[in-house]
């Protein structure tokens, strides 16, 4: 009943039982594991799992492991104990994971569960991933999310196991990255009056510190942030800051309606973009900086050589650019959205490409007909099973789901939109053998789990909601 569908499991005789009395052993270099799974499982259980020299429960990092790659793990429990190995501190936290799904589903609650037995079937786990990239896109531009959310929307992916994510962090109606060289892009390009009309002045901006928390919050669990700072276009809310990078610089109000502004980098501001991807790059150490870059209004030419000298200043600090649309470069990652036929044209080029088709892996659009969805980007429906179907080509990375965030205002919002959407595409892109039945079977359990972490099975409208 484990989602995402692990490669290879096998039901053995009696299982391990954990009381107050358990310790963990690790070898050197799992600590960070053992210190997750503590994390993970005091505020339910109250265990103190204190690390020991003798450890009924043992995480075992050894990089010599074979077959298991960056990511996969080997869980064997029995009456005696649990045994969790991996080649990587990545690899032992998706196996963290997997203890969290085997005990009882109030061991996912925040706060204390009593006369629960903490029993994890006998059992053993062989797993590894069907693709390295398993993604989700969140818009915080649009509506900005304090960083409690962000920390806890880590954590619901990592529980699914997914790795990787994408923060949008500008856009035409925000600006949330803090550049010390320019303080009025958060000050003044992080602030809109109102939104279509409505009055309310909305905004936000996240420091530094924050920032580089998450970041570390998120490794700790074997993921990692790609930052998103848009260009040429989508860029409203600088210029709103900086006018005199613009196209045409005038003094413009951050946008206030959804939609594409006409607004643009002009090609003199490409000093600026590498102060500020200077800044993202301290701040996000990651391999991957995504530039953003479709629905831009430059003629083509102008629009591509901006880009492409982006792109290139990443690539020289030894990372790796990726874009909606090709920048030019065939190291840069693509994220085809509008159909198929971009993705096969990349990967014609040799070019590594991620999943992203607006038909199957966008969760603004509603989930359902049903007129008690709440408000959402219409004209269209994306159905969990949609997600777990998203095409791949053969030679991509993997895929991911976006979240823009146009009418999504709240944290409860946000996870009603996200799950169980988001488990169908984790399952899909981690399972051997994806399989719809199968999945749609195990999520009859998994929904247990998704409630006792207190994710929305239902979202009140909200009274004000303009579109």
């Amino acid at each position: 009943m484990i989602v995402p569908l692990p490669a290879r499991a096998v039901r053995r005789g009696k299982g391990f039982t954990f009381d107050r009395a358990t310790t963990v052993r690790v070898t050197p270099g799992a600590e960070p594991a053992a210190r997750l799974l503590r994390t993970l499982l005091r505020p339910a259980t109250g265990l103190p799992l204190p690390i020991a020299g003798v450890g009924q429960v043992v995480i075992a990092l050894d990089a010599k492991l074979v077959g298991l790659g960056a990511e996969g793990y080997a869980l064997t429990v029995n009456e005696h104990g649990v045994l969790l190995r991996a080649a990587t501190a990545a690899g032992l936290a998706h196996g963290v994971q997997t203890i969290r799904q085997l005990l009882p589903v109030e061991a996912l609650r925040t706060s204390r569960a009593s006369d629960v037995d903490w029993t994890v079937p006998g059992i053993d786990i062989r797993d590894v991933p069907r693709l390295p990239w398993r993604g989700f896109m969140l818009d915080v531009a649009r509506h900005f999310q304090p960083v409690h959310v962000l920390r806890r929307f880590v954590d619901l992916m990592a529980l699914h196991k997914l790795n990787v994510l994408h923060l949008h962090l500008t856009d035409d109606q925000g600006w949330r990255m803090p550049i010390p060289s320019h303080p009025l892009l958060t000050s003044v390009g992080g602030w809109r009056e109102e939104t279509n009309g409505d009055g309310v002045r909305h905004g936000g901006a996240y420091t530094r510190g924050e920032l580089e928390g998450l970041v570390a919050h998120a490794a700790e669990r074997g993921i990692r942030i790609m930052p998103e700072i848009e260009m040429p276009g989508h860029a409203r809310a600088a210029l709103a800051a900086y006018p005199d990078l613009g196209i045409a610089p005038e003094p413009l109000p951050v946008w206030t309606r959804w939609g594409i502004s006409d607004s643009a980098f002009g090609p003199h501001a490409l000093g600026f973009v590498r102060e500020v991807l200077a800044e993202v790059l301290e701040v996000f150490p990651g391999e991957y900086v995504h530039l953003g870059g479709d629905e831009c209004l430059l003629p083509g030419n102008v629009h591509g050589t901006f880009l492409r000298q982006a792109g290139k200043y990443v690539l020289d600090c030894g990372r790796t650019p990726a874009a909606w649309e090709p920048t030019g470069d065939p190291r840069a990652v693509v994220m085809p959205w509008k159909d198929e036929t971009q993705a096969a044209k990349a990967l014609e080029r040799g070019q590594p490409v991620v999943m992203a088709p607006h038909t199957s892996t966008y969760l603004d659009y509603p989930q359902s007909n049903d007129p008690r969805e709440p408000p959402g980007q219409p004209g269209h429906v994306v159905t969990s099973r949609d997600v777990y179907h998203v095409p791949l080509p053969d030679g991509v990375l993997g895929a991911q789901c976006q979240l823009w965030t146009e009418h999504v205002r709240t944290r409860e919002h946000l996870e009603y939109l996200a799950f169980p959407r988001l488990a169908a595409l984790a399952d899909t892109l981690w399972s051997q053998r994806p399989e719809w039945e199968g999945f749609t079977t195990r999520m009859r359990h998994h929904a247990s789990r998704l409630a006792a972490l207190s994710i929305p099975a239902e979202v009140r409208r909200e009274p004000c909601e303009h579109s």
